[in-house]
């Protein structure tokens, strides 16, 4: 089916691709479609779900400026996976090794590596825009302890919340890894200074807002021009994140008791917290993706599930009612509080079974049953993408 619901009595209409929606997420969407920088409409993904100002799994068109708070704070989150010539009868048939051996290279959560993990000339691929953001803006850096090392040494690491690495098993059994990240703590302190920056802004100007969070900045301001460097450096630092993180990967279960593999199919890496420059209905436009994906004609990109359920490898169908987008999960149901609160570490245990996981209290806030069922998530966008590839994950390392 295409769209399931539209919302006209707004300044443009919001056409949303699922059923499943809650009001509060609905009342975010009007405000953003009552913008007067919004062009044409606003597009909703079937895993949309409840953010802060902007919804997640909306993508939001927007003519000459661009608001900070819909991109959030982890700039350039998104997803990375490639297949391996290994099969499901290479792995062992207990996993917690393979687990162990993954974690001791990739640090997770709070932890990160003790000594820089990228070679010179990507840092110094990285340091010279970030040193001209943070000359005009110096207040960034005192937003995160120990600047420079810091963002230096969180390079291939993995974070926490539903951050994760993965090996999966797809259709015909082959082995893939799949991981998702973004831009770390440098990413969360570039997001936060300026939204803060395009609230006061907004403030000065006496502009007035539905939600203080959908402040934005308008092209040919100061704001806007250094917001756009900065964002644009954010997702060059998440996506070199998630490709040394996937070289560690590798490295890990090359020193671990598996086979000899090989990578036989080129990775897929896709954002799906990003802003890009794209045509859309006759106007360049900037459109951000808040928890959804490029989904061009033909282009691929990846879908997972949550850490109990499938996965999948999409085909883009280049569908004009959602910007060329689809969704970039299953998306949640319930808040993190809400999972601590209604499941039980059994729970989790039944709802992660077959999987190679982390089974305790620190994991019920990631457990399955606070997200949306990814099968009718996928069922939602049939008009957005094409199924390549179906995934399994066997082992899972979160943070």
């Amino acid at each position: 089916m295409p769209i399931f619901k539209q919302i006209n009595k707004t300044r443009v209409p919001v056409k949303i691709f699922t059923e499943d929606i809650a009001p509060q997420a609905i009342d975010q969407l009007v405000n953003i479609a009552n913008l007067p920088i919004v062009h044409h409409h606003v597009a909703a993904m079937p895993d949309v779900h409840l953010g802060i100002g902007a919804t997640v799994g909306s993508v939001i068109p927007t003519l000459n400026a661009v608001i900070p708070a819909a991109v959030g704070v982890d700039i350039g989150c998104g997803m990375n996976a490639v297949r391996t010539s290994l099969t499901a009868s290479d792995l062992p048939d207990n996993l917690y090794q393979v687990r162990s051996r993954i974690e001791s290279r990739v640090p997770v959560g709070f932890n990160w590596h003790k000594r820089s993990v990228v070679n010179r000339s990507t840092v110094n691929g990285l340091d010279k825009p970030l040193d001209e953001l943070v000359g005009k803006h110096p207040a960034i850096m005192k937003m995160l302890k120990g600047f420079n090392h810091t963002w230096h040494r969180q390079l291939g690491t993995l974070g926490g919340g539903n951050h994760f690495i993965e090996l999966c098993l797809d259709e015909n059994d082959d082995v893939w890894i799949m991981l998702h990240s973004g831009s770390r703590g440098v990413g969360n302190v570039i997001g936060r200074y300026f939204i803060n920056l395009a609230k006061k802004d907004m403030q000065r100007h006496q502009q007035h807002l539905p939600d203080t969070n959908l402040a934005y900045f308008s092209e040919g301001s100061q704001h806007f021009t250094d917001y756009v460097m900065a964002v644009n450096w954010a997702q060059e630092y998440a996506w070199v994140n998630r490709q040394e993180m996937m070289k560690l990967v590798v490295d890990a279960l090359k020193a671990s008791s598996l086979p000899n593999f090989t990578l036989t199919k080129k990775a897929i890496n896709c954002h799906h917290n990003y802003i890009s420059h794209e045509t859309h209905y006759g106007e360049r436009v900037i459109v951000t993706r808040k928890g959804a994906i490029r989904a061009g004609q033909d282009e691929l990109g990846i879908i997972p599930g949550s850490m109990g359920a499938r996965s999948y490898i999409v085909k883009g169908k280049g569908s004009a009612a959602s910007f060329c987008s689809c969704a970039h999960g299953a998306g949640r149901t319930m808040s993190r509080t809400e999972a601590k609160r209604s499941f039980s570490v059994r729970d989790l245990e039944h709802q992660t079974s077959g999987v190679e996981c982390r089974k305790d209290r620190g994991m019920l806030d990631e457990i399955p049953g606070a997200y949306k069922d990814i099968d009718q998530v996928m069922a939602n966008q049939a008009d957005l993408v094409d199924v390549v590839h179906t995934l399994k994950q066997v082992v899972c390392v979160k943070g």
